[in-house]
């Protein structure tokens, strides 16, 4: 064994890295001079050989071999790293030894021979020895450290533990310096890339340097240090910002180090550039070498630089290293500011979970704000530190920049300079007027898209009612305010584009002009003109970031000022009671080793659930002071500080493993006690005291691994609680994830759950079964499923505490029988746990254990129902009315559950994707499982580079128009050719000048006539230079207004054709991808895209960009599920988790964040090189061209000036068509959509073949009609006939999906029907025109929907009606005292959705909407679901008589709705089964309406 043991095959291992031996990175430096220094002696070798007659090889054949081993070396190392084998390094160390004896010894013959430091040979010579010898040092120091020679016991070293894990694929950190430089590590990566899309598993995990753990660490170490600095002010945003430099301020320092190396290397181009003009004029052999010594020629530094071919390669140089720092410099910048905005989020998450909910509730923080901090000012951060490097870049930049125009030019350098200066200001002015206007901008369309939610949320109702075209014009409306200030945009976005063109032009056309009038003798050869235009080009550069990098700068600020404000807000009060009794210690410790498992004998029926129910269970307490599970004594609990308390004098005892139920009023403080009792609330004074001699029932593992250590040490406070909160709330996740909520899978136990919440019927109907995903906010599921599945998560838990606060308010008396029986009482309680319950049901009452009454924030009573019964008589008899109304309610409910087809169907359609902001319907992935969405960016970044969306682009240019089209393409050719034109005729006007000179040195007998003229050149040159200012001008104008036309037309087009669109296609296109087009491609539309067209602009990490959407998208909303859920997080105990859950979200957004840097760092760097080797190639050729074929010097610069903005425009080229392609992607998408096919709207009568008033006699003629929703899917209705006389009143009952809904829909046109024909007041309605049909019925529908505006707008959008028609269809709709009493009556205002009315409230306001439209076919789809007995009796009468004279016909859900009309129809199957008299009907034997009338009893 020769020593790979340190390497032995228990570690698994990156093949390609290792740990680095000591001074790997000194190593790998001194290489790169070695190589540099040998360069140099091999050209000067050259350069001296060529001046003697006789050829030298001993002058650079001897560089030459050191060279290659210098390479090789390097190499060797390299590989003898990667296999840890330090042994054979002993090779190098003897060929440094061998390498330094000799250079020394051929230093001291210099010196003896009087060579001094003049000459280039001795200087680099002695460069030479200083290395070798450092080289030596490094040598030696590894055998020092890693003791694998001349030592007894090598050291043993073990990699990193991330290179042990295969997981981690991103080596940036681990690889060696010439790697790190050029990212050769990524190529594998690329290549894979290549040939498959990339998803999360091939980006692998983050290294632990990077993880958002690590740096969060780091941040808080530095914010606790500055806490304890300065203790009176513990967080200004001073002391932010000191925290943040002290924990990432080092990779900044580097990274603005490296900015500032490349920005001086930079001038190294404008330098050489003159230099090698200026030799080229001379003939390039203008010297001899003095000096000679032992028959050699020996040259001095200035003699080898005055050598044109030199310069070229030293150019060459520079240009490489230049452009490998500053990538560099971007690499640690960004990856700085990714693990800043890690820390950073981590650091709020934190803070939310301490949160005190009071301040949530009393408004001083929400939850968008604190979205908006986790989305938009971390971001701001991270931007700030991107751009931090050129805050001190810049100004050296542009020092050095104008001392060298200065030193070429003189004193006219210096008005360029102010022409550049001067414009800064407005720079600055027009960057503050663009983000003014992208603010209002995004204000209305922020209006705009919530306009067109409405429209798309409500486009059933607009269709049945034909209103498209009125909200079709609202949406409009607002659309033309956005383009307004999109226009303004566009203007500035048209200046500051054309400022960046012209300035340089402009400065360089005065500096010039001035330089050659004013300064008679001044030099203004090609070699000063050329070098002070590439240096105008430097200089233009930072002026132009200024004002984006002062811009971050306020906004950093600003941000840091927020992260304050909510860094320091009111934390809940961690109090937490000893324990009682000193003894429990051991109790828990002991119950928590053995889980004890305690039969109940009681109940063998339920013998198998108990075998699987909570394995700890508290033995049967003997003594009666440990009875209960909790208690407050003199409590008094606020919700603010100051305000007075919520809740006052609380007394309570809530009985261990019994059921506590708290009654009273609304609004008197029953959910604030459980609250207060969770520790939710600030406590003013009293105590909670929880009982701790009941042993937490998690299940064993989870205990054992994160609770054991927490439990002994804190006294034990509260263990977890299953709380389900008034309010349901929902994680992003399946379904049964949000029942299980990361307890253990257990199938009994969880089958038993969802019987008992009735959740099977539910489940059933979603798409995916219980592994739906359920939208953000439980957007896909009505309010009871969501109230179900909230309570069967606390049903679920195996905690001993259970508190359900109103877990019945939104379901109706059949579920919450079934789950009072099976669920709370059968499993619950039956279970020995202790249950709190909040309820308004009264009738529950007789099986509580314990009550406690409330009212007014005090307790009234509490005890058993006798105590209260005995004590308070009067109670009980108020109760018991309160009883007898809620049980005869109860028989009039029905036992079929209301969910219609149509309810099946808009679930499927909403819960068809998580919230589908995710997924494009134009990729055909609907099918696919949900696929990580993180691959997208990444993937099309890199495996999509090849192919451009040429259609879109085409779709995208045409749409402009034919005018603008040419206007577009000519005005860019045209610029283009006088930019160039402008240089060339600067070349010219330079070489005359020079030729003149030179003639004026040859012959100097005639001196006095030739002075060079420069005023027709200067013309020339101004005309030009004006010419291309103007033309800059018209492009950036033109670019900008095809842009604002093509977003005009596109959105117009998009909305007619949304809105014409049939039914089917809103229930099979997911809401939130039509929204998607409406806003993010809108967007893009309107606002990137015509930047990009212009085909210069200047380009800041526009990379970054595309990573918002992916990875960020959970991330974001995991902010907003803790934010809305934190009570009942913190009830749970499940802040680790959840905070464990941020970080993997964290992580795998950086990971892609970071492998994105590193892609595009990759392309940029190779795109850089390619640049440097067509700069050197292109001096060679323009050197050799001239010093033979006499190429005029002023070409030789204008090529060469060229070629340096080649390498620029090779990487901006490739970025932008990425850029492009993403964004033309837009554009295709809201192509699909534009071809969606409309509904046929025209009829084959004309309007004026319908009779004005029709239908007035509302009589309708049903033949053999069948009916579907779409040609691919079964009829829904089959062969129905019917006939409805004038007047009549109809009742249609059935079971759920026994096609009622598609009856009402088939009158509308709605659905196709394929066979058969309705015909009415003798007009086949399949002949009409769809907006006269459809404005000619009413119809109401059982979701009530109602559009933000005034009430007015809402009953009567067409503005037809005057306002004593619309008060008497409220008096109809019982509302008309309640629109009284609103301020503003009539134009009192309706939020959106009209969530400031209750849900009755909003079936009523629709009722008076049908009614307002006097029609005389009047149709109610389940109306009146949501409204109370009462009401709803009322209602009734009104219909039969307002209604008298009209065709009416009702679907109902309470049969004994449909009992006094005139016929009844029932249906089952989309066929009909009975059509009588409904008194007929109840006559009969076995007659199916009987039945249900009977169930309905």
């Amino acid at each position: 064994c020769l020593g790979w043991g340190s390497q032995s095959s228990k570690v698994h291992i990156h093949h390609s890295t290792w740990l680095h031996f000591p001074g790997h990175n000194l190593r790998w430096i001194l290489t790169f001079i070695l190589l540099f220094v040998l360069v140099c002696e091999i050209a000067e070798g050259i350069v001296s050989d060529g001046v003697s007659e006789s050829r030298h090889l001993h002058l650079y054949m001897p560089p030459g071999m050191a060279f290659l081993a210098a390479i090789t070396s390097i190499v060797y190392y390299h590989n003898i790293e990667t296999s840890n084998f330090p042994k054979l390094l002993i090779a190098l160390l003897v060929y440094w030894t061998l390498a330094f004896i000799t250079k020394t010894i051929k230093f001291v013959k210099f010196y003896d021979n009087d060579v001094g430091p003049l000459q280039l040979r001795f200087c680099l010579t002695g460069f030479l020895v200083i290395l070798y010898g450092m080289l030596l040092i490094v040598e030696i120091n590894v055998i020092r450290v890693r003791r694998y020679v001349f030592f007894k016991k090598p050291k043993e070293v073990k990699p990193p533990e991330d290179l042990q894990d295969l997981g981690v694929r991103f080596l940036q950190p681990f690889v060696n310096l010439l790697s790190k430089g050029t990212y050769w590590w990524m190529n594998t990566f690329i290549k894979t890339a290549h040939k498959k899309p990339i998803d999360l598993k091939a980006i692998g995990k983050l290294p632990i340097a990077m993880r958002a753990v690590t740096n969060y660490t780091c941040l808080n170490e530095a914010f606790e240090a500055q806490k304890s600095k300065n203790t009176p002010y513990p967080q200004g945003s001073t002391s932010i910002w000191h925290a943040l430099c002290c924990a990432f301020g080092r990779p900044l320092v580097l990274s603005s180090t490296f900015r500032i190396l490349a920005d001086l290397l930079g001038f190294a181009g404008p330098l050489c550039i003159s230099g090698i003009v200026h030799h080229v004029g001379k003939g390039n052999n203008t010297f001899r070498p003095q000096t000679k010594i032992l028959g050699v020629f020996f040259i001095s530094s200035p003699e080898f630089l005055a050598n044109a071919y030199v310069l070229a390669v030293l150019l060459f140089f520079a240009l490489l290293l230049q452009r490998t720092f500053l990538q560099a410099s971007y690499y640690v910048a960004i990856e700085t500011g990714i693990n800043l905005r890690g820390a950073i989020q981590t650091k709020i998450y934190n803070k939310i979970m301490l949160l005190s909910t009071s301040n949530m509730s009393m408004g001083e923080m929400t939850a968008g704000q604190i979205c908006n901090l986790v989305a938009i000012d971390t971001n701001q951060l991270m931007w700030f530190f991107f751009l931090c490097p050129n805050l001190w870049a810049m100004p050296v930049q542009i020092v050095v920049g104008v001392i060298l125009l200065y030193y070429l030019l003189g004193f006219s350098a210096l008005i360029g300079a102010v022409v550049i200066i001067v414009l800064v200001p407005v720079q600055y002015f027009v960057a503050t007027k663009l983000s003014q206007a992208q603010r209002s901008t995004l204000e209305y369309s922020n209006e705009r898209l919530k306009k067109t939610n409405e429209m798309l949320r409500g486009i059933k109702l607009l269709k049945l009612y034909a209103w498209e075209n009125i909200f079709h014009s609202r949406v409009e409306e607002t659309r033309q305010k956005e383009m307004t200030s999109l226009k303004a945009f566009a203007l500035y976005t048209s200046i500051s584009i054309f400022m960046n063109a012209a300035i340089p032009i402009a400065a360089v056309l005065i500096t010039f002009v001035v330089h050659a009038h004013l300064f008679e003798n001044a030099d203004f050869s090609p070699s000063v003109a050329f070098a002070s235009l590439s240096l105008f080009h430097i200089l233009v550069t930072p002026l132009f970031l200024l004002s984006s990098v002062v811009r971050s700068t306020v906004k950093a600020l600003v941000s840091v000022q927020k992260l304050s404000e909510f860094l320091s807000s009111e934390e809940i009060g961690e109090e937490y009671d000893r324990c009682l009794e000193p003894k429990c210690k051991d109790s828990i410790s002991k119950y928590q080793a053995v889980p004890l498992k305690v039969v109940n004998r009681k109940r063998p029926t339920k013998e198998d659930w108990k075998s699987y129910s909570s394995p700890t269970r508290r033995p049967v307490s003997n003594t009666e002071a440990d009875d209960y599970c909790v208690k407050v004594i003199n409590g008094f609990f606020t919700w603010t500080p100051e305000g007075p308390p919520a809740l006052a004098n609380i007394d309570i005892q809530i009985p261990q493993g019994q059921l506590t139920m708290i009654v009273g009023q609304v609004g008197c403080g029953k959910s604030s006690l459980l609250l207060g009792v969770l520790g939710e609330m600030q406590k003013v004074s009293g105590s909670v005291i929880w009982n701790s001699s009941i042993p937490d029932s998690e299940t064993g593992e989870d205990v054992s691994q994160e609770k054991e250590t927490a439990i002994d040490t804190e006294n034990r406070k509260r263990g977890p609680v299953a709380y389900a909160s008034q309010k349901p709330w929902l994680l992003n996740a399946t379904v049964e994830e949000n029942i299980t909520f990361e307890s253990p899978f257990n199938k009994q136990r969880y089958e038993a759950v969802i019987d008992a919440c009735s959740l099977q019927p539910d489940i059933d109907i979603l798409p995916h079964g219980d592994q739906t995903q359920i939208g953000e906010r439980g957007i896909n599921l009505s309010g009871g499923q969501r109230q179900r599945i909230s309570v069967a998560r606390a049903l679920y838990q195996q905690t001993n505490v259970v508190f359900l606060d109103d877990p019945f308010s939104a379901l109706d008396i059949h579920l919450s029988d079934h789950l009072m029986q099976e669920g709370i009482l059968n499993m619950l309680r039956n279970d020995k746990k202790t249950i709190v319950l909040v309820t308004h049901k009264l009738q529950y009452l007789p099986h509580a254990d314990w009550i406690i009454a409330m009212k007014d924030g005090t307790i009234q009573r509490e005890g058993t129902l006798k105590d209260i019964q005995k004590s308070e008589s009067e109670l009980f008899e108020h109760w018991k009315t309160l009883m007898n109304r809620q049980d005869q309610e109860l028989e009039k409910e029905t036992i079929t559950e209301r969910k219609t087809v149509l309810d099946m169907k808009t679930l499927q359609r909403t819960a068809h994707s998580r919230e589908t902001l995710l997924k494009d319907d134009d990729e055909d992935e609907d099918e696919t499982p949900e696929t990580d969405d993180e691959e997208d960016n990444l993937s099309s970044l890199l495996h999509q580079r090849a192919k451009m969306p040429w259609q879109a682009c085409g779709k995208y240019l045409s749409t402009a128009g034919f005018l603008l089209l040419p206007l577009l393409v000519l005005s860019q050719l045209l610029k283009h050719t006088v930019m160039v034109s402008i240089d060339f005729w600067l070349a010219q006007w330079t070489s005359d000048a020079i030729s003149t000179k030179v003639g004026k040195n040859l012959n100097c007998s005639v001196c006095e006539a030739t002075t060079f003229n420069h005023s027709p050149y200067s013309r020339v040159f101004s005309i030009l230079s004006c010419l291309g200012i103007i033309l800059c001008f018209v492009t950036s104008i033109a670019v900008e207004w095809t842009g604002l036309k093509v977003a005009k037309k596109l959105h117009s087009y998009l909305l007619n054709k949304i809105i014409l669109a049939p039914m089917r296609f809103f229930e099979t296109t997911p809401l939130g991808s039509i929204l998607n087009r409406f806003s993010a491609d809108c967007n893009t539309i309107d606002q990137h895209i015509p930047k990009n067209i212009d085909f210069k602009t200047l380009i800041v990490f526009r990379d970054l960009q595309q990573l918002d959407d992916s990875t960020q998208l959970p991330l974001l909303s995991h902010f907003s599920e803790t934010v809305e859920g934190l009570t009942t997080i913190r009830a749970f105990r499940y802040e680790t988790r959840f905070k464990q859950k941020l970080l993997e979200y964290t992580d795998s957004n950086n990971i892609a964040s970071l492998f994105l840097t590193a892609a595009n760092r990759w392309l940029e760097v190779r795109m850089e090189y390619i640049g440097a080797c067509v700069v050197l190639i292109a001096a060679v050729a323009s050197i050799t061209n001239s010093l033979y074929n006499q190429l005029s010097s002023g070409l030789v610069g204008l090529g060469l000036t060229y070629a340096l903005m080649v390498s620029n425009y090779l990487n901006w080229m490739v970025r932008n068509l990425a850029d492009m392609e993403l964004q033309l992607g837009a554009v295709k998408r809201i192509n699909g959509l534009i071809k969606t096919d409309a509904e046929n709207y025209d009829g084959l009568l004309s309007p004026a073949q319908i009779p004005q008033n029709w239908p007035d006699q509302g009589e309708i003629q049903i033949q053999n009609l069948s009916v579907r929703y779409d040609s691919t899917l079964k009829p829904v209705l089959k062969h129905v006939n019917a006939h409805i006389s004038p007047g009549q009143k109809i009742g249609i009952c059935g079971r759920t999906g026994s096609g009622k809904s598609s009856f009402s829909l088939a009158f509308f046109r709605m659905v196709d029907s394929f066979e058969g024909k309705i015909i009415i007041d003798d007009i086949d309605i399949a002949k009409l025109p769809l907006q006269t049909l459809r404005s000619r019925l009413s119809i109401i529908l059982q979701d009530p929907i109602l559009f933000s505006g005034t009430i007015r707008f809402n009953l009567d959008p067409e503005k037809k009606c005057t306002d004593s028609m619309l008060w008497e269809a409220l008096e109809i709709a019982q509302l008309k005292h309640v629109v009284k009493a609103l301020p503003g009556g009539l134009d009192a205002i309706v939020t959106e959705g009209g969530e400031n009315f209750s849900q009755g409230q909003r079936q009523l306001f629709c009722l008076a909407r049908a009614f307002v439209r006097k029609t005389s076919i009047f149709i109610m789809d389940e109306a009146t679901a949501s409204i109370d007995m009462a009401t709803e009796n009322i209602l009734q009468k009104v219909v039969m008589t307002a209604f008298a004279d009209r065709t009416v016909v009702t679907i109902a859900h309470r049969v004994n709705t449909i009992l006094n009309a005139d016929m009844v129809i029932v249906m089952k199957r989309g066929v009909i089964l009975e059509y009588e008299k409904p008194e007929i009907l109840l006559e009969q034997e076995g007659s199916v309406f009987a039945s249900f009338v009977q169930a309905d009893k």
